[in-house]
């Protein structure tokens, strides 16, 4: 009765031994000792359960895989040590060892099924979704139950029912409650349903009324008894004396299978008949109620307590606990006797057999057993549930570790109770377990009475929702799931399967069990723990696919963390393997008859294989009436065959889908059947982001052989996006909208694309001011089938307002829509004239379009002749032929280059409170681009619409509108040069602001300054240092709580600083945000006073205030910054409201607010005395997505029918600002939604600023605004927006301000050493060099990052900044006549090069050097560790600006040197630049000496100009000097323009003159002459350098008194 043997491992790898719960499905070896002995014992860790399997799989080092059974059914443990080693201990029998030696564990279980039995295969409905609860209270709450899934449409197939539809738990006995239930069953199968009830093997012998079952069963002799003819063993179940069948016994299995008929048919009351289609079988242990026997319990104490006990579960009460007197005896077939002791732990193994031979029998069909209790080879007739689970977290893993057992143990039909047996469930954990065991073969979900109820429809619509999505993925993978039981039971591969199955080269997989394959080919990676919102799954080395979205994971060999919100489950298919599928239904019997598809999941050579096994899905006789299908993928090109088909198919199926995962474009799709090609059309529609392609609009009969190939090259031709929606392009709504759908393997092209166009023209008309022209919608079923409502009549109407300038608009003449309140500057009559005009226009027809062309030249500049204009009401689009592919502007977003990439790009304009990113609309918005002819020839084009909108440009060139609301009112300048162009445009919206001369001076700034003291001692290194600067700014820091108007206590003393620094000549600017909170305890001016006078942003219909949340704090709080961004918003943020700047009422109250900051009338010694405002955050942004409290309420506007390509666009319009319904009211009292002129909102703040500045000041002041529209440049300058300290951002600066330079606002610059993040030294110094040169030079960073003004480095930091400063504030003066000419001319000040030089192609593609001017060219280092720098010099002379010498380079690159501490600089021959001293800051640097630095060109002459007044007066022509310098035939001349400024009072005066370029030999005689002046001067003259040089600063000479120089 003791026996035991060990033997060393070759590893520590060892899986198997059961039933019992296992916590790793590899066997910890680390001195753990487990029990077997089939035992009514739920899960529990080392607790011996239902079933007996000792047999494992082992792993060797080298991957090889080996299985060992130990046949032997007595009461047994074994051990496993760290050796390793393993030791079996039973208590009898012999010792019969089976070996299986692989070599993979595939083909190790394959070899142990062999030997043992395939597992049994079972029918298709058996798939199906199941439920189940012990505690059902009558067959009513049954139906009740059908009826609620059936109306859900939550897919299932099979009702259980527990013992509760037995009278008082006996077998074949109808509980009276349950009287409806025969009529429900066949309702229910009726509807192609399946039923299984539960039986348990124990017989009552205390019935006082007949009870067939027990009477027939002591006639037949058929009960379990005691030695020698004994009388029965009785035990107890469900409190009454229950006799257990020995189903050993021939007789016993014959009496079994008559029951179970005539509890199918019931021959007495048919109409009681219980019409099952499968039996789940329980308790057999065999399971008691009581120890042993009643009533006098066990009498063989050695048998019941053998002298070894092995580790059992109540191994103190011996053998007999919970079960049946080991001396019991049993009788085999042949009549031999053995004891209970010997086969205890067959007994649930003798039930199944004749259990699934009766429920053969009985339904003439293949039916189901589930079982409780199993040992080796009982998966040939039955499936096994994994027991009397509990209702908790760790269960949902522990239940693949059982399925995984199983699969090892050759159980194929395995699964947990769903959701749990024990306890009440909770809600997250079902919809989890719910996922999980969606994919379980055997899927139920099944608890024990007096818990909640936890099927699907007892929760909530969430609940459900989640359970009909997964459910129907797993109906749709049926035929896969299917295929793969055929497989397990003709084959003996597994269904659940371990990763190491498949992958166990890779060691990784070895220890895997949280995850699990269905097959070789179907990844499940479940979330098994509370509150997981992401997993951590494994990929082994194979491609892998996102099973939802056919997407390529790019995780091989790895560790990937996934997403998984509540609603998903990760599921992947395998790179290789094709998936047959079948598109779900309600259950199994409707699902079979709708259409089959396949996935294809391609390896890396592009191949794929896969089979379907088909047949009735019921019929016992596998060998008939099926089908198998193998198919195959090589080289663009599907076979589909079928092998020994012997299948006659009822319901004529097809394959009517497939989907390919990995591939490229499909394009000339051909079916073949039969070697001849069919005349199908098959529909290709193609994902280029997930590489998925799926074919439709064919039809492969099941059961016949087909080849499917396809061509990989397309066709790409002119093709026109026709669904560039939000949510991508199929071919079913790309067909929907009559387009046609090919799939192209080039990156961009759209696949699907326009062939018809939508509209037609009538009635064109010209005259000598325009012309004009009917468009209509054609009639067509595609009308409707584009977003938003279709606008059926438009009229088209082009003006011709100057010979260089034309306008065309096309608008809805019967309904007025909203248009652009931004006033241009448009003739108010035409005056071109026909032979003066540069250009013609031509309206088409067939298709529609209009034609603009070059007169000079004959160059189309715009001809939107293309497919696809649309005018709906909230989606228009139009496209047109470009001229070139040199396309420049359209912002506000971060470029890398400054010409546009012309291949397939989209860019959204949408004004968003969004740092600079690579395609991220950003703050403002400018519908406007510059175009080079390919002749160099320039012309502009402006869309003046403030709808949210995208452009696409692509190769052919084209370029593509698609705006959501509006009209198209387009602008077009004719040049023909580029500077021309942005004068043209200039004069349109409005010149560049002319900026006060001390706001070209440097100019500091930091988000965090803790106090006034923190800025009174940067101030005071500055001066310290000597570093010029004139601007002190700060941030919101000097606010209270971020509120607007209210001086933080921390900076009490900042009145005085400022007064301080304006007594040295410094200026300060402030920032003023536009919210303003509403949530004040004390007394708040701003809030109240706009409320009273009605400023502030409502809902439509005169509502409430649209309240959103910004900077400003809740009253009274003590924010803790430790908490997430999300939690302080919500926590710490006031409600704020924003003003509605288009009012009168608006601008009226925010100029008072200006003034009392400016003037403080209640504490004068609060005043703050700024010179300029900052204004940020003026999108508008908000912090909330729409408002707060309860967000937005018109869906549509703020998720419209097309969302144009913007940052967050799964987010809608309202992400990060107001909600799009919100009312605006316009100066003529007309009201606007905010969803039309959002992105005017910075332009409609701007202007009241700047006039207020001006009103406070009494001077010109400035204005910085973040959001800027076209004409926001009249009134304000620009900062590029919250950069990053990294060197890309050097170079886009300079794409970004000649962006900029393009839009008509000139003072512009980046945040010099960037915003975000700590910036590096060697950056700082390279962007200071740089920012030297930014119109708006200012340093400027964030809260948190380390300080990075001049004087916070080291000594050679201060140096390199002092230099180039001094470099920039000597040149102010060229500076400051540049924003006199942009202001007055509209020219550029940053300047790109092909500006100047457009006959030079080269400069087309140049964007890291620009010109100031025309004349001064800066070619920054933008790399780390660069020391040179590669500049390029157009075709003119060009001058070192440090030495003035001429370098030699013309048309040419050049590699210059580019030390740290030096910036290389250029003058160009030919141009004067006037220039002064430099000093602390410009008040002092205006009164130094003036200087002319003349560059000669190869003619020996130079221009230049000079505009100077007191750089601060509001008018600037009151009172000014302008005069114009040159040189010709060795003479220095003044052409004085016009001057009332500069006089012998207040002179100016000229110190220093040089000439550059001279080629005398020798220079002998200088004179200068002026008024009451002509006089020899001393020179210097440098033939080496050929420069010469004339100080006079003795002679105080005043400019105005100069009027030449000459040299002889």
């Amino acid at each position: 009765m003791f026996i035991r043997i060990s033997t060393r491992l070759p590893s520590t790898y060892i899986y198997g031994f059961g039933e019992t719960e296992h916590t790793t499905f590899k066997i910890d070896m680390n001195w753990h000792t487990w029990g077997m002995f089939s035992r009514d014992e739920p899960p529990g860790y080392k607790k011996n359960s239902y079933g007996v399997h000792p047999y494992y799989m082992g792993l060797e080092e080298d991957g090889n895989a080996h299985g060992i059974l130990l046949l032997n059914s007595n009461a047994m443990d074994v051990t496993f040590q760290p050796m390793p080693a393993l030791t079996y201990r039973t208590t009898g029998g012999i010792l019969d060892f089976y070996v299986f030696l692989g070599p993979t564990p595939e083909i190790v279980t394959q070899q142990y099924t062999e030997l043992i039995g395939r597992p049994v295969m079972v029918p298709y409905w058996s798939l199906g979704f199941q439920l189940c609860r012990y505690g059902y209270e009558n067959d009513a709450e049954i139906a009740n139950l059908y009826d609620e899934m059936v109306a859900k449409q939550i897919p299932y197939d099979v009702q259980y029912s527990d013992i509760d539809y037995m009278e008082r738990q006996l077998d074949f006995k109808l509980n009276p409650k349950f009287s409806g239930f025969p009529d429900l069953i066949n309702r229910m199968k009726d509807n192609g349903m399946r039923v299984i009830l539960i039986l348990d093997p124990a017989i009552s012998g205390n019935e006082t009324e007949p009870y067939p079952a027990f009477t027939r069963g002591v006639e037949n002799d058929v009960f379990i008894r005691y030695p020698n003819n004994g009388d029965i063993v009785w035990g107890k179940q469900y409190r009454a004396y229950v006799a257990f069948p020995d189903f050993f016994r021939n007789s016993t299995a014959l009496w079994w299978k008559k029951e179970i008929e005539e509890l199918y048919r019931n021959t007495q009351e048919p109409a009681k008949s219980l019409k099952f289609d499968g039996l789940w079988i329980d308790m057999n242990e065999p399971s008691s109620f009581v120890n042993g026997a009643v009533p006098s319990g066990c009498s063989d104490t050695t048998l019941n307590r053998p002298p070894y006990m092995p580790y059992l579960e109540a191994r103190d009460r011996g053998l007999s606990s919970k079960t049946l007197c080991m001396e019991s005896e049993h009788i085999l077939p042949d009549g031999s006797r053995v004891r209970h002791y010997d086969v205890h732990s067959l007994y649930g193994w003798s039930q199944t057999r004749p259990t699934y031979e009766a429920v053969q029998e009985v339904t003439g069909e293949r039916g189901i057993v589930i079982t409780r209790s199993s040992f080796p080879s009982s998966g040939r007739w039955g499936g096994h549930w994994l027991g009397d689970n509990t209702a908790a977290w760790d269960q949902l893993g522990k239940s693949i570790i059982g399925m995984m057992d199983f699969s090892l143990f050759g159980i194929s039909y395995t699964g947990s109770d769903i959701c749990g047996f024990f306890q009440d469930a909770e809600y997250e954990m079902c919809v989890r377990w719910m996922q999980l065991g969606a994919f379980y073969p055997f899927s139920r979900n099944h608890n024990t009475i007096g818990t909640r109820r936890q099927d699907p429809v007892s929760w909530n619509k969430t609940f459900e929702d989640i359970s009909r999505s997964v459910l129907e993925t797993r109906y749709t993978l049926l035929p896969y799931l299917y295929t793969l039981m055929y497989k397990a039971h003709t084959e003996g591969s597994t269904v659940v399967r371990p990763l190491l199955h498949e992958f166990v080269s890779d060691r990784e997989t070895w220890s895997i069990d949280k995850q699990f394959l269905l097959g070789p080919a179907f990844l499940v990676s479940p979330v098994l723990e509370p509150d997981a919102r992401n997993i951590r799954s494994y990929f082994p080395r194979a491609l892998w696919y996102d099973y939802y979205t056919g997407e390529n994971i790019n995780s091989t060999g790895e560790w990937r963390t996934l997403s998984a919100p509540l609603e998903h489950i990760n599921l992947h298919v395998r790179g290789g393997y094709i998936l047959p599928w079948q598109r779900p239904a309600l259950n199994t019997h409707l699902s079979r008859k709708n259409p089959l598809g396949l996935i294809i999941a391609l390896d890396e050579n592009k191949e794929a294989r896969g089979e379907l096994f088909w047949d009735d899905g019921q019929s016992k006789d596998l060998t008939t009436n099926n089908i198998l299908c193998k198919f195959s993928v090589t080289q663009n090109r599907l076979d589909v065959s079928t092998s020994k088909s012997t299948y006659t198919d009822p319901d004529n199926l097809t394959f009517q889908e497939i989907k390919i995962f990995g591939t490229q474009a499909l394009y000339n799709v051909t079916v073949k059947h039969n070697g001849m090609v069919n005349q199908m059309s098959p529909q290709v529609s193609y994902d280029p982001n997930m590489k998925v392609a799926l074919i439709t609009g064919i039809q492969l009969l099941l059961n016949e052989s087909y080849t499917v190939e396809w061509d990989g090259s397309i066709r790409d031709g002119e093709k026109m996006d026709c669904y560039p929606d939000q949510h991508g392009a199929s071919e079913a709504n790309c067909t929907a909208r009559g387009c046609v759908w090919e799939v192209s393997n080039s990156p961009g092209v759209p696949f699907c694309y326009f062939v018809n166009e939508l509209y037609s023209v009538s009635n064109v008309q010209y005259d000598s001011h325009g012309a004009s022209a009917n468009i209509s919608l054609k009639a067509s079923p595609y009308s409707n089938a584009f977003p938003s409502t279709p606008v059926n009549e438009l009229q088209l109407k082009v003006t011709y307002h100057k010979d260089e300038m034309l306008q065309f608009k096309i608008y809805d003449p019967n309904h007025s829509r909203y248009e652009v309140p931004v006033p241009l500057n448009i003739p108010s009559s035409p005056s071109s004239t026909p032979d003066n005009r540069s250009y013609d226009v031509f309206i088409k027809e067939n298709p529609f379009g209009i034609e603009i062309r070059r007169k000079g030249t004959g160059s189309v500049i715009w001809d939107s002749r293309l497919l696809g204009f649309t005018f709906n009401d909230m989606f228009i689009r139009i496209s047109t032929r470009l001229p070139s592919t040199y396309i420049y502007g359209f912002g506000e977003t971060e470029h890398t280059t400054f010409k546009i990439d012309m291949n397939w790009h989209t860019w959204g304009m949408f004004s968003r409170d969004e740092p600079p990113g690579y395609k991220k609309n950003s703050y403002g918005v400018h519908p406007y681009y510059m175009g080079l002819e390919e002749d160099g020839n320039a012309h502009g084009i402006l869309l003046m619409n403030s709808n949210a909108m995208d452009v696409t440009l692509q190769p052919m060139p084209a370029l593509t509108y698609r705006t959501t609301g509006g009209v198209l009112d387009f602008f077009v300048f004719l040049g023909p040069t580029p500077e021309l162009v942005t004068q043209q445009y200039t004069e349109l919206i409005g010149r560049p602001v002319m900026v006060p001369y001390w706001s070209l001076g440097f100019q500091l700034c930091r988000y965090g300054y803790e106090n006034d003291t923190e800025i009174a001692n940067l101030y005071d290194d500055m001066v310290a240092k000597k570093i010029p600067y004139d601007v002190q700014y700060s941030d919101i820091d000097y606010m209270e709580r971020q509120l607007d108007f209210k001086l933080n206590p921390k900076f009490s003393g900042f009145p005085d600083l400022i007064n301080r620094m304006k007594h040295d000549g410094m200026r300060v600017i402030l920032i003023l945000d536009p919210a303003i909170s509403g949530n004040e305890t004390e007394p708040y001016p701003a809030f109240t006073k706009g409320v009273e006078n009605d400023v502030f942003i409502r809902y439509p219909n005169n509502g409430d205030i649209v309240w959103g949340k910004v900077w400003p704090d809740y009253p009274n709080i003590t924010v803790d910054p430790s908490l997430d961004w999300d939690s302080q918003v919500e926590q710490y943020r006031a409600y704020v409201a924003f003003p509605d700047f288009f009012r009168n009422s608006t601008a009226l109250w925010w100029k008072d607010e200006i003034k009392e900051l400016h003037s403080n009338t209640q504490d004068p010694a609060k005043s703050l005395k700024f010179d300029g405002l900052w204004i940020d955050m003026n999108e508008p942004s908000s912090f909330v997505n729409g408002a707060v409290p309860s967000g937005c309420s018109d869906a549509t506007l703020n998720r419209p029918p097309y969302m144009p390509h913007l940052e967050a666009r799964d987010r809608g319009l309202s992400s990060k600002t107001l909600c799009m319904e919100s009312e605006h009211i316009l100066p003529d009292g007309s009201r606007v939604r905010h969803y039309d002129v959002h992105s005017l909102y910075g332009w409609s703040q701007t202007r009241p600023t700047y006039e207020a500045v001006q009103e406070v000041t009494g001077e010109r002041g400035i204005v910085i605004t973040r959001s800027t529209f076209p004409s926001s440049g009249r009134w304000g300058g620009h900062w590029l927006g919250d950069n990053t300290a990294a060197w890309d951002q050097l170079g886009k600066s300079i794409i970004g301000m000649m962006d900029f330079s393009l839009f008509g606002i000139s003072y512009t610059g980046s945040d010099i050493c960037g915003f975000f993040q700590d910036a590096e030294y060697e950056m700082c110094v390279r962007w200071m060099q740089l920012g030297a040169f930014y119109p708006f030079s200012r340093n400027h960073n964030t809260i948190g990052t380390r300080r990075q003004d001049p004087v916070s480095w080291n000594k050679t930091f201060e140096d390199i900044s002092r230099s180039v400063l001094e470099t920039r504030y000597t040149l102010l003066p060229y500076l400051y006549t540049l924003m006199y000419k942009a202001h007055t001319e509209g020219s550029t000040v940053v300047r790109p090069l092909l500006h100047e030089f457009v006959s030079d192609r080269e400069t087309w593609n140049i964007d890291k050097q620009f010109l100031l001017g025309p004349a001064f060219l800066v070619s920054p280092v933008l790399e780390p560790n660069a020391r040179t720098v590669a500049a390029y010099f157009p075709k003119a002379r060009w001058y070192d600006y440090y030495t003035g010498v001429d370098i030699n380079a013309r048309g040419e690159w050049k590699t210059l040197q580019a030390p740290l501490e030096y910036i290389n600089l250029h003058v160009r021959g030919g141009y004067i630049l006037p220039w002064q001293e430099p000093a602390m800051n410009t008040q002092l640097s205006r009164k130094k000496s003036m200087g002319l630095k003349a560059a000669l060109n190869d003619e020996g002459l130079a221009e230049g100009w000079l505009f100077w007044d007191d750089g601060k007066s509001i008018n600037i022509t009151n009172q000014y000097y302008l005069a114009r310098f040159s040189v010709s035939q060795n003479t220095l001349q003044t052409h004085e323009m016009f001057n009332n400024y500069i006089t012998g009072t207040v002179p100016l005066y000229l110190g220093y003159i040089e000439i550059w370029g001279l080629s005398s030999p020798s220079i002998t005689s200088v004179r200068i002459s002026g008024k009451n002046l002509n006089e020899e001067v001393l020179a210097d003259y440098n033939t080496t350098t050929q420069i010469l040089r004339v100080n006079v600063t003795d002679k105080n000479i005043s400019l105005h008194a100069f009027q030449s120089l000459t040299w002889s």
